[in-house]
């Protein structure tokens, strides 16, 4: 997959020192989810229904984290 014209968000949710950074990015049909520090990194790719559920369950405590 060609990333060269991704756009990555940072997480809002995100430490501001850098210690703890989620960027998610929407490329056709997935969202691509990486660490910040590690942008060369691997990336977990989901559908956008996938990343919704996800981050429901986040958003409810439904995971532990």
């Amino acid at each position: 997959m060609d990333e060269s014209r991704v756009t990555w968000r940072k997480s809002s949710r995100s430490l501001g020192n850098n210690e703890q950074c989620v960027e998610v990015a929407s490329v056709s049909e997935t969202v691509l989810i990486r660490d910040s520090k590690d942008g060369d990194g691997p990336r977990h790719i989901m559908t956008p229904a996938a990343f919704r559920e996800l981050i429901g369950r986040i958003k409810s405590g439904g995971l532990n984290l």
